[in-house]
């Protein structure tokens, strides 16, 4: 059998590291996606390590810019001819509000619209590989969450939960319309929770804020290992190769909301996102159409 080749966004620390160690383990080809060049030189030194194989690629992008994913997917394309499994689990929390280099707001421009240009640009070698996954690392946090029709921007009345879980609402109504589109190309969609996890993930860089609060919060959290367990059971299983649910938590089918379900909300979603990434897909085949 061919290797499999799968990609990980995300990759350099947290959930993401641990996600390509596992990957690596299992005999996948892994390429690590690192917005940071020299950051992810140190992880891929780091999973290598771990998971004793050498099949393991860094190529960089930063999802909180359309130019630079579309570098990107053009530089992936011109390498690999398929990709069997692509695992979303990047994702961003800002206390303050922040836009990206486009102009989107940071958590709804990275951990949504940042995804689905990075899905249109690799669904060619998705399609080539014959039967593929993709693997959306969203939040239970999306319960909490509405798209915030006309304003998903937050350009008024901004706050962090507000933010982060419109983003985590937004990757499970991206799974639902991708699951639609997809289910008769081959193409296996699923999103989870992963729980509570260990990650600096609402840590600025810059600033350092969040530290203290990660520090406090940081013994009631479960490990990034442990959290990474379901979208590598996800992305290994032979339920991860099967259309099944739609959201897993603890590598088990589970109910998102229903707003997470409400189909009208996941193609309005759609339309918005082609409107501000300026991609348009085509449509799903007529056997899909409801």
């Amino acid at each position: 059998m061919q290797q499999p080749l799968m990609l990980v966004t995300g990759a350099n620390s947290g959930m993401g590291l641990a996600t390509t160690v596992e990957l690596a383990r299992s005999g996948a080809k892994v390429v690590m996606l690192c917005r940071d060049a020299r950051r992810g030189a140190e992880a891929r030194e780091e999973a290598i390590r771990r998971s004793g194989s050498g099949d393991i690629m860094l190529m960089t992008a930063d999802l909180g810019s359309l130019d630079s994913i579309n570098r990107f997917t053009e530089d992936f394309r011109a390498r690999y001819s398929r990709l069997d499994v692509l695992v979303n689990n990047a994702g961003v929390v800002t206390v303050k509000r922040e836009t990206t280099e486009d102009g989107f707001e940071r958590m709804i421009g990275v951990n949504h619209l940042g995804h689905f240009a990075l899905v249109h640009g690799l669904m060619e070698p998705l399609l080539a590989a014959g039967s593929s996954r993709i693997v959306i690392v969203s939040s239970g946090a999306h319960k909490a969450g509405s798209i915030h029709f006309p304003d998903p921007h937050l350009t008024k009345g901004f706050n962090v939960v507000k933010g982060y879980a419109q983003s985590k609402l937004a990757n499970l109504l991206f799974a639902l319309e991708l699951r639609k589109r997809c289910s008769d190309r081959g193409i296996r969609v699923h999103a989870l929770h992963p729980g509570a996890v260990s990650t600096s993930l609402g840590v600025s860089r810059d600033t350092g804020f969040g530290k203290a609060v990660y520090k406090l919060l940081n013994p009631f959290f479960q490990t990034a290992e442990a959290g990474a367990s379901t979208a590598i059971y996800l992305a290994l299983s032979e339920e991860g190769g099967e259309e099944g649910s739609l959201y897993y938590i603890k590598s088990k089918p589970a109910e998102p909301s229903r707003k997470a379900l409400d189909e009208e909300m996941a193609a309005r979603l759609w339309q918005w996102s082609q409107q501000q990434t300026g991609l348009v897909w085509s449509e799903p085949p007529a056997a899909v159409l409801r």
